[in-house]
């Protein structure tokens, strides 16, 4: 039997073994350090390629190699030099490394190992840095991918992210450990896999360490959030600058960082606007319809997807607008517009959510998202997008350019679903949409997330965002990082600046950031040292320089004159930073091997765990890839995977789609015919009776909802106080069911509850009390009507 992925000709393992990762977190930036071992068990010389994900927002700041005892340090040249360089080095039998990143996806990488000799050890070290983004309940996360999916490609393109074969076992190990330095006190310190205990170093629990359980297999995401006790404390941090860079470049100079993170006062938290357009673009590939996880019971993500739009439907204040969207190798909306939320417009909705299939093929989201854009927003509706996908696109960098470039008109919520979710796409979606990322990964439910999101929409935003500097004279201050529009409660803004100049005098300066919080100012005043300690590293410098380069990259995409000097402009930065770009690579080759290879090389790809894969879901591919000799020069290569001679390689994959599958048809509302008899209702409770509520916020005395409270129909209404009328008598007895047995769960069904008190109060009954504590009797609840909010 032949095994799926990277095998030998004997059809043995792949030969990287092992890898190890050291992670240096400080404050809110972390320093993570991987190293990969090659064992070449071949009885010949051997060139593996490693196609294997980042984080989107990670800067590759130092790539190097160990051969037996030589140590390779790679150096960071235009991408297309080094391919020439890694060619001609192969070519003439010496050792060879190339580390680059993706042209479609900035968070994926390839590693290229050329030359090694029968037998031979390599160890690659490649080290980034990057932010650890915030979550809704305030803690720090770091993300580890082990998964990288792969990227539907529609068959008008003929380039893409690279192609990466499925294992049905990983054959190497990963082993991890984590070294917390920060200002402020640790609370603690959580993850998704097996962790030893956390030791705290110091007595101020500012400085502690915690590794991963011996004999973690490296077959989901590793994940790990971190908790501080002052989470809203802002801070202004300076890192020197190189003593051997120039003065006056971004690396000579100081540069520093600012974290600002508002608090959300309770009042501004309850207040939730009443007006908005509401749009809903959900992922119906193949793909979504593989489980959320390995788990006893999991659901479907498409399952997943249905039940969470239920409650958004349900959740929407009546009089917004909405409309809902899928897309796969095609897209296609509920209505031709967005339409008034009424009861009518609800029920429609919903008939259409309970069909919705993971039946459209590949994964193109960019034609569903021009469509959106090229519809007129309503006055006073600001427009909320929110996206549900699995993250296998290709084109992300495409599809961020078009919602940057329309982040003046919507805001755009997105949701990483299931392992592997592109942390580039999704994060990506939220950052230049003024939004927020959500990652639904591991035993994680959709609901709650989606929900905070939810209400993150209908709260007001810090606006007016403003800082000034004081800083004395003969100093100056450069803002590196783009203007910030709005932050949303949960949000936090990581803002760079480089000090130029020299004070002969003051060593300090101050920075006060200024914003505005539902027509309320807030000011914050920083100090900050002009002459920071030399030896804190270039973490600071280095995320700086990949947010000047990412703002180039996305100034470069959108065309005009000077496309060629934005392009000089970020090989210069990215070479001068050390930090890799869309147009750097690094390059190293072993000068001082003793021994030059000759014949022809294997070549062999080492898989990524691919999760739950089949040979027809959506983009996914099962594929058998036996060795063969390398056949063509790089150049020759760039559009197809390396592993086959034949320049129709990266066709070939693409014929096991149904051809309809690639239509690029839109199929629009009124094309739209419902398939056959509806599911079953939902089988939880709290859905199914979230399911019966009207558009206004009631519900109606009926069997249904009886059934839901383990009760008779006959029973809810002999109980019914003489007075009461039955709906407001069924809407009180859902908010009693709720609060008694459904609390934990309140993020869920916040919004459902908050439009039922409002429905009650508007009818303004006789009674009420009574009315509760006959509730309570019958549920054997103990709710208060102020905690029923009515």
């Amino acid at each position: 039997m032949v095994n799926c992925g990277l095998v030998s000709e004997k059809n043995e393992p792949v030969p990287l073994k092992s890898i190890s990762v050291q992670l240096q977190v400080r404050d809110h930036g972390v320093s993570v350090s991987s190293s990969l071992q090659y064992v070449n068990e071949e009885d010949r010389a051997l060139e593996a390629v490693f196609v294997f994900p980042l984080p989107a927002d990670a800067a590759v700041c130092h790539f190097s190699a160990r051969v037996e005892e030589q140590e390779i340090v790679a150096e960071l040249r235009d991408k297309q030099s080094a391919r020439d360089q890694y060619d001609d080095a192969v070519s003439s039998g010496q050792q060879a490394f190339l580390l680059e990143e993706s042209d479609e996806s900035s968070d994926v990488f390839k590693l290229s190992v050329g030359c090694l000799s029968p037998g031979q050890n390599a160890v690659i070290n490649i080290v980034y840095v990057m932010e650890l983004s915030v979550q809704a309940d305030h803690a720090l996360r770091f993300c580890l991918p082990a998964v990288l999916n792969p990227r539907y490609t529609p068959s008008a393109s003929a380039a893409g992210v690279p192609e990466v074969s499925s294992a049905s076992v990983i054959p190497y190990t990963l082993s991890l450990s984590v070294d917390v330095r920060s200002s402020d006190r640790i609370s603690r310190l959580e993850s998704s896999c097996s962790l030893d205990p956390l030791v705290f170093l110091d007595a101020h629990h500012t400085h502690a360490t915690v590794s991963l359980s011996a004999g973690h297999r490296f077959d989901k995401d590793v994940e790990l959030l971190l908790y501080y006790e002052n989470t809203h404390q802002p801070s202004a941090v300076v890192e020197a600058g190189a003593a051997t860079a120039q003065s006056g470049s971004l690396m000579g100079d100081p540069v520093l960082m600012i974290s600002l993170y508002p608090e959300f006062p309770a009042d501004v938290m309850s207040s939730l606007a009443s007006q908005g357009e509401f749009v809903f673009v959900v992922d119906r590939s193949g793909s979504m319809d593989c489980s959320m996880h390995n788990g006893k019971d999991a659901q479907m993500r498409i399952e997943s997807a249905r039940d969470t739009l239920l409650l958004l439907l349900k959740s929407l204040p009546m009089g917004c607008y909405f409309n809902i969207y899928g897309f796969g190798s095609h897209f296609e909306s509920f209505f031709p517009q967005s339409v008034v939320y009424s009861e009518d417009t609800m029920e429609e909705a919903l008939k259409r959510v309970k069909n919705m299939k993971a039946d459209m093929g590949g994964t193109e989201i960019l034609q569903a998202l021009k469509h959106i854009y090229s519809q007129s927003c309503y006055p006073d509706h600001p427009r909320q997008l929110f996206i549900f996908t699995d993250g296998e696109v290709w084109n992300t960098k495409e599809v961020l350019d078009l919602v940057k470039s329309h982040v003046n008109s919507h805001r755009c919520f997105s949701f990483g679903i299931g392992e592997g979710a592109s942390t580039a796409l999704i994060t990506g979606m939220a950052r230049e949409g003024s939004g927020q990322a959500q990652f639904i990964t591991g035993t994680d439910r959709m609901q709650p997330k989606v929900m905070q999101s939810l209400r993150f929409a209908l709260q007001p935003a810090v606006d007016n965002i403003s800082v000034d500097w004081t800083v004395p004279e003969g100093v100056t201050v450069d803002m590196l990082s783009p203007p910030i529009s709005a932050l949303f409660q949960g949000q936090r803004a990581l803002i760079y600046a480089q000090l130029k100049g020299q004070s002969s005098g003051k060593t300090e300066g101050a920075v006060t950031v200024k914003y505005r919080l539902k027509d309320q100012p807030v000011t914050n005043q920083l100090q900050f040292t002009l002459k920071p300690t030399e030896d804190t590293g270039r973490t600071i410098h280095r995320l700086a320089a990949r947010c000047v380069l990412r703002c180039l990259e996305l100034e470069e995409r959108a065309g005009g004159a000077d496309t060629q000097a934005l392009r000089s402009r970020i090989l210069e930065l990215s070479v001068q930073a050390g930090v890799s770009s869309v147009h750097t690579a690094f390059i190293a080759v072993n000068k001082h091997s003793k021994q030059t290879v000759t014949g022809p090389l294997l070549q062999r790809r080492v898989p990524v765990q691919q999760m739950f894969g089949s040979a027809n879901s959506g983009g996914r591919r099962l594929m058998c890839k036996m060795a063969v000799p390398r056949m063509a020069p790089r150049s020759m290569q760039m559009a197809v995977p390396r592993m086959a001679p034949c320049s129709m390689q990266r066709a070939a994959p693409m014929m096991a789609f149904d051809s309809a599958m690639l239509c690029a048809d839109v199929m629009m509302a009124e094309s739209y015919s419902a398939p056959d008899p509806e599911p079953a209702p939902p089988a939880d409770p709290l859905l199914q009776l979230v399911s019966l509520q009207k558009a206004s916020g009631h519900w109606e005395l009926n069997a249904a909802l009886a059934d839901v409270f383990g009760k008779t129909e006959d029973e809810l209404a002999n109980h019914r106080p003489a007075q009461l009328d039955g709906s407001v008598w069924a809407t009180v007895l859902a908010l009693i069911w709720l609060h008694t047995c459904r609390s934990e769960d309140q993020v869920e069904w916040q919004f459902v509850a908050m439009k039922a008190a409002a429905w009650i109060r508007s009818q303004k009954p006789d009674g009420l009390s009574q009315c509760v504590c006959d509730g309570n009797l019958l549920l054997g609840g103990h709710v208060t009507e102020d905690a029923l909010g009515i």
